[in-house]
């Protein structure tokens, strides 16, 4: 699987990403034509290697003649529509001004159909949304992953006047998402960055285990003193090594709920895309007896998962933290039983086979099923796979 991995340090932007891409392989005569398809007169693209602390990127910039900077949601999906672009590249280009318009339609308290893009509706944006889109294509992506997003910090010019950073739809596109503010005073992640890479990309953390082909870095407008302002893309192929993936740890102590509750909410964290969800017994002030109720959450989920805790727990107040989760490759086995098939869990380190264990709810419900104990159907499917396994060597 080719994958490309958005690495965030210094934020990004729909510029510093079509940049990336360049730097890293992307045929720019190949852009321009793609581009062209949009039938939007007065648009220059220009592409030239640049220098930032040290580091050589791609600086992308796109020019226009003219234009009017209000369209609506309806105008730009006509635009894209009426081109002769791919109907991939049209799907994903719309699907990120859709999640766009959501947002700005949230903020101003109106319908999608009625929001005004103002910034992100002018032609450059148009030309780095459906350029990120050409992009991925061309370049053959097939998973998108985000480092966590510097968002910046200080006040930006916007067209309602002077906002806070993150502005008001660049946080309401990266809400749920990891983020962090580091740096200048200054828009890092801009309305158009968060949009793309919050519809595209499957998930949020450390670069994932890949054999690396290609890097690339596109650069932001501004030289800083303290970093390279580079957004860096890195593509290559998915490696079957085991891989490190960034989680949030949710913590409560709690020593006033019954166990009854306690194993409810347990369910319920599951139910709502909880990794694990562990409840072990503690003695708290005044040696009252009591719970650690501890959530493994992907980043995305974070702040769902802590609602569900404050209201299916009687804690008033929770604890997070950011932490790598080290998972091995895992392939389903299916294996004949007397009592009926069961899915056996193998785990691989190098394509090794490293342990095995029966899918517990396959086995529960056989049992149930068949109506003879839990324990010999979990043994008769280690057996019939370990006999499985022999005969395949």
């Amino acid at each position: 699987m080719k994958i490309a991995y958005l690495d965030c340090y210094s934020g990004i932007a729909g510029d510093m990403l079509l940049g990336a891409m360049l730097d890293a392989g992307l045929d720019a005569d190949y852009l321009r034509a793609e581009i062209v398809k949009l039938r939007v007169d007065g648009v220059t693209l220009s592409a030239e290697k640049c220098i930032r602390r040290g580091i050589t990127g791609t600086d992308f910039q796109v020019k226009v003649d003219h234009d009017h900077a209000h369209r609506h949601l309806s105008t730009i999906e006509k635009i894209i529509d009426e081109s002769d672009l791919s109907a991939e590249i049209q799907d994903r280009a719309k699907r990120i001004f859709r999640r766009l318009g959501e947002a700005e339609a949230a903020i101003h308290g109106v319908s999608i159909e009625k929001v005004h893009f103002h910034e992100v509706g002018a032609v450059d944006a148009i030309v780095d949304i459906v350029g990120a889109a050409i992009g991925f294509a061309a370049l053959g992506v097939e998973k998108i992953v985000c480092s966590p997003l510097n968002l910046g910090s200080g006040t930006v010019k916007a067209a309602h006047g002077v906002m806070p950073v993150p502005a008001p739809a660049t946080a309401a596109l990266v809400k749920g998402l990891p983020t962090y503010s580091d740096g200048p005073t200054m828009e890092l992640t801009t309305p158009t960055g968060a949009a793309i890479v919050s519809t595209l990309a499957a998930r949020y953390g450390p670069m994932p285990a890949m054999a690396i082909e290609a890097i690339g870095y596109g650069a932001g407008d501004r030289d800083f003193p303290d970093r390279a302002n580079m957004l860096r893309l890195v593509l290559g192929q998915s490696s079957d090594a085991a891989e490190a993936t960034e989680v949030w740890v949710i913590e409560a102590n709690i020593d006033d709920m019954s166990p009854e509750v306690a194993g409810y909410a347990r369910e319920r964290l599951l139910e709502e895309g909880a990794l694990d969800v562990t409840l072990a017994p503690i003695f708290m002030k005044k040696d009252r007896p009591g719970y650690q109720l501890t959530v493994l959450s992907k980043p995305e989920d974070r702040e769902r998962l802590g609602d569900v805790l404050f209201t299916e727990t009687t804690t008033l107040g929770l604890r997070s933290y950011p932490a790598q989760r080290r998972v091995l490759e895992r392939k389903l086995v299916t294996v004949a039983t007397p009592y009926g098939e069961v899915r056996v869990k193998v785990g691989l380190a190098a394509g090794r086979e490293v342990g095995f264990a029966p899918e517990f709810e396959d086995a529960r419900r056989i049992a149930r099923e068949k109506n003879v104990p839990l324990k010999e159907v979990l043994e008769a499917a280690r057996f019939a796979y370990r006999s499985q396994a022999d005969d395949q060597r």
